[in-house]
């Protein structure tokens, strides 16, 4: 039996008001947790206070301590949440034929830098089930019509069920998820996309954007709700570019920020980073 301490994240948000940091640390402290780390956000706008604090457990069992932090939960009013930090969240990548970001995340997960356990592959195409296999993770094909749409979703339910999936992220799938499963898997469905939105809409993005003459490129990866590409932001990054670049180059080069940013957004997801403020996001990095 290991005599390393037990780590757990706890997270959460309540409406700001004083002795929020000393009632946390207090309840830890009584319980032998030792605290590692620590963020906190009030924000004014709002009147709500945000907290992430990461405490290894000296000694004892967590059921006593999880009681000492609903007692505080009460007093403050408090959304909040307590996981174990050795533990893996598990995730579930749709894709369809853009394989790029799949492709970064699949690497960073056979590496260890991901500390997440990718439980499978979902696409509408089967391009990537090779990829996939290498990496030992179960390729599901789910194509999808405008006739199939409904009961692939269903299919897709089934999966996450049955796979125990505690988040889905959507490198470059290119399908319109309903309004109901967005709803039913609110906060846990990650998207990424180009930064040109709301311009350059539709098809060849960044053809448009090169006979524009744009100088910047970049992505954005947000939650998933049922407004589409207007969820909760996580993540943004750009590049500069310039009239030396055809479209061509343009794209390769957006794929590039497209990986960086969604894997840094699910990182801040797995490591319970992330909290939702409304229609924006408090990210503790």
């Amino acid at each position: 039996m290991s005599d390393t301490p037990a780590e757990y994240i706890l997270t959460l948000s309540c409406p700001d008001r004083i002795g929020i940091v000393a009632a946390v640390a207090g309840a830890l402290a009584e319980g032998g947790g030792n605290i590692l780390a620590s963020a906190q956000f009030d924000d004014r706008d709002t009147g709500r206070f945000f907290m992430r604090v990461h405490y290894a457990l000296e000694a004892g069992e967590p059921e006593p301590m999880r009681a000492r932090i609903a007692a505080v939960a009460t007093r403050f009013g408090m959304d909040w949440d307590l996981t174990d930090a050795g533990q893996k969240p598990r995730l579930l990548i749709l894709v369809s034929r853009f394989g790029h970001c799949l492709n970064d995340l699949l690497y960073r997960y056979g590496s260890g830098l991901l500390k997440a356990e990718i439980a499978g592959v979902v696409s509408n195409h089967r391009d990537f089930y090779r990829l996939s296999a290498s990496y030992d993770v179960p390729f599901h094909h789910l194509p999808v019509t405008p006739q199939t749409k409904a009961e692939r979703e269903e299919d897709l339910l089934r999966i996450i069920e049955a796979e125990r999936i505690d988040g889905v992220v959507l490198a470059r799938y290119m399908q319109v998820l309903s309004p109901a499963i967005c709803a039913r898997l609110k906060g846990r469905i990650i998207n990424i996309h180009h930064s040109f939105l709301p311009s350059f809409k539709g098809a060849s993005p960044y053809t448009q954007a090169h006979r524009r003459g744009v100088k910047l490129i970049g992505a954005t990866a947000h939650y998933v709700t049922d407004e589409l590409d207007e969820g909760p932001i996580i993540e943004q990054d750009v590049i500069r570019v310039d009239h030396t670049m055809n479209p061509e180059d343009l794209m390769a080069a957006g794929r590039d920020v497209e990986c960086a940013v969604l894997a840094r957004a699910v990182k801040y997801h797995v490591e319970r980073r992330v909290l939702l403020n409304g229609h924006r996001t408090i990210v503790f990095r």
